[in-house]
C-alpha cells in the first residue's frame, strides 16, 4: 500500500515504542520474583507455572482471587509516588488467597494508563514484585494498557489476579470454628487500601487539607501517611498454620472488621471483638474528627487498626501469638466465639477503644 499521513495508532494516542521501553524497565524486577516452578521469561503470551509442583499434595485445592486498590491510585498520582501501590495490589490479591490456608503461587498484574510514562509503569511493577517477594509468589506476566480519550495522561489504575493451592484436608475456613475460639487480631499498618473514597471526601474535599502537609500525630506529611502501603500478611499467616493449630482467618478489607469476620463464622456461632484491647492509630481518628463521621460508619469503611484475624483454639492461644510476635507482627487476642443465641450477625464489636 502506499505511504500516507493519514490516521496513525500514534496520533490517536497509543504509543507502541513506550509500551516497549517499560517492559525492559520492569524485567528486572519481575525476575526477583521468579519460582522454580516459573517457565520462560517476561514477553510471551502467557505466564507458564509448571504443575507438576503440585504433585506432592494428596489432593490439591486451587484458590484464586482478584482485586485492585480502588482510589488509593489518586493520592499515587497526585503525589507522583508510584512504586508502593503494586504492594497494595498483591495484599488484596494474595492476603485473600491465605484466608483458606493457601499457599501463593503466581499472580499477574494489569496496568490501564491514559499514556504510558515508562519509568512510572516499571516504578508500579516494581512494586508488585517486591510486594510479590514479600508474599512468596511469583509474578508471571501482565498487561500495560494505555486508554488516551478515556483517562488523563497522568491517570492510572492497577488490578492483579492470583493463584494458590492448599492440601484439602488442610482447608480453614467456617465449618472448623468451634465455641471456646480465641480471635486474635494483627495490626494494620495503616489505613490499607479500603475506604479512600471516604478518607479523600473528608480530608482533601472537606477539610481542604493538602497532602503535603505535615499532621503531627504522624510525624510525617498527610501524603506519606495515605501512601503508606498494605501490609502483607500472607507467609505470616502460613508461618501461623505450620507452628500451631488455626481454625480460620479474615483479611479485614471493605465492610471493616465485623462485617469480614462474619464471613467464616458458621451458622449458631458468634465472634465477640473488644474494642477495648487496641487502640486505632491516629489517622483514623483524623477521618472520624475531622468529618464528623459517626463510629459505626467508621467501623464499617475502615479497618481501624485491624488487618487480619486468627481464628484458634483456645489451647493455641500462646503459641500462635508467640509465632506472630518472632516474625515482628503486632498480635493480641482481641476476642472470642461464643453461641450466637439472638444475634443477627455472625460478628460484633463491643466496648469502647483504648
Amino acid at each position: 500500500m502506499p505511504e500516507t499521513t493519514g490516521a496513525s495508532y500514534a496520533a490517536a494516542g497509543v504509543d507502541i515504542e513506550a509500551g516497549d521501553r517499560a517492559v525492559e524497565l520492569m524485567k528486572e524486577w519481575v525476575r526477583k520474583t521468579r519460582r522454580p516452578e516459573v517457565l520462560g521469561g517476561l514477553g510471551g503470551f502467557a505466564g507458564l507455572f509448571d504443575a507438576s509442583a503440585l504433585k506432592r499434595y494428596e489432593r490439591p485445592l486451587l484458590a484464586s482471587a482478584t482485586d485492585g486498590v480502588g482510589t488509593k491510585v489518586d493520592i499515587a498520582r497526585q503525589l507522583g509516588v508510584y512504586d508502593t501501590i503494586g504492594h497494595d495490589l498483591v495484599a488484596m490479591v494474595m492476603d485473600d488467597i491465605v484466608v483458606c490456608g493457601a499457599e501463593p503461587l503466581f499472580m499477574t498484574d494489569y496496568i490501564c494508563v491514559g499514556k504510558v510514562h515508562p519509568e512510572r509503569v516499571a516504578a508500579i511493577v516494581k512494586g508488585i514484585a517486591e510486594g510479590c517477594v514479600l508474599a512468596g509468589c511469583a509474578l508471571v506476566g501482565g498487561e500495560t494498557a494505555e486508554h488516551p480519550g478515556l483517562l488523563g495522561e497522568d491517570d492510572f489504575d492497577v488490578a492483579g489476579a492470583g493463584t494458590g493451592v492448599v492440601e484439602a484436608d488442610r482447608l480453614l475456613g467456617a465449618d472448623l470454628i468451634r465455641t471456646g475460639d480465641t480471635v486474635i487480631a494483627m495490626a494494620s499498618s495503616g489505613l490499607h487500601s479500603n475506604g479512600y473514597s471516604l478518607v479523600r471526601h473528608v480530608l482533601l474535599n472537606q477539610a481542604g487539607l493538602s497532602l503535603d502537609a505535615g499532621i503531627e500525630e504522624f510525624g510525617r506529611t498527610l501524603g506519606e501517611e495515605l501512601l503508606e502501603p498494605t501490609r502483607i500478611y500472607s507467609l505470616d499467616c502460613l508461618a501461623l498454620t505450620r507452628t500451631t493449630e488455626v481454625h480460620a482467618f479474615s483479611h479485614v478489607t471493605g465492610g471493616g472488621l465485623a462485617a469480614n469476620l462474619a464471613r467464616v463464622i458458621p451458622d449458631g456461632l458468634h465472634a465477640v471483638v473488644d474494642r477495648s484491647t487496641w487502640s486505632p492509630g491516629p489517622v483514623f481518628d483524623l477521618v472520624g474528627r475531622t468529618g464528623d463521621v459517626a463510629r459505626l460508619e467508621l467501623e464499617k469503611t475502615l479497618n481501624m487498626g485491624v488487618g487480619m484475624i486468627a481464628v484458634v483454639p483456645q489451647e493455641s492461644t500462646d503459641a500462635a501469638l508467640a509465632t506472630l510476635a518472632d516474625r515482628g507482627v503486632d498480635a493480641w487476642v482481641a476476642g472470642e466465639i461464643t453461641d450466637r443465641g439472638d444475634e443477627p450477625t455472625g460478628a460484633k464489636l463491643v466496648g469502647d477503644y483504648a
